[in-house]
C-alpha cells in the first residue's frame, strides 16, 4: 500500500480547527486542542483524515510528536494525490 509523508507546522490552542495552506512547502494548520497528552497530534490526525475523506487511523504523526513541526504520513496516497487532494 502506497503511504505519503507531509511535513507540517502545528499551532495547537488556536481559534479553531483548520488547515491554513502550505508555505515554503511545509502545510500549516491549527487545532483548539492543547498539546498536552498527544491531545494536539490526534486533532491533526482527525482533521487531515477529513480533508482527504479517509479514516483518522490512516494518517499518522510519525515524526516531532512533541514538536510544532511535524513529519505526518498518510497511508494509501501517493505524494503526487495527497498534495492535489490538500491544494484543493
Amino acid at each position: 500500500m502506497p503511504s505519503a509523508r507531509l511535513p507540517v507546522r502545528l499551532r495547537p490552542r488556536g481559534r479553531g480547527d483548520e488547515l491554513l495552506g502550505f508555505a515554503d512547502g511545509v502545510l500549516r494548520a491549527q487545532v483548539t486542542a492543547p498539546p498536552a497528552e498527544g491531545r494536539a497530534n490526534r486533532a491533526l490526525c482527525k482533521l487531515i483524515a477529513k480533508r482527504l475523506g479517509i479514516a483518522p487511523s490512516r494518517v499518522s504523526v510519525v515524526q516531532g510528536a512533541k514538536s510544532r513541526d511535524k513529519l505526518v504520513e498518510v497511508e494509501g496516497l501517493d505524494a503526487a494525490e495527497l498534495a492535489r487532494l490538500l491544494a484543493s
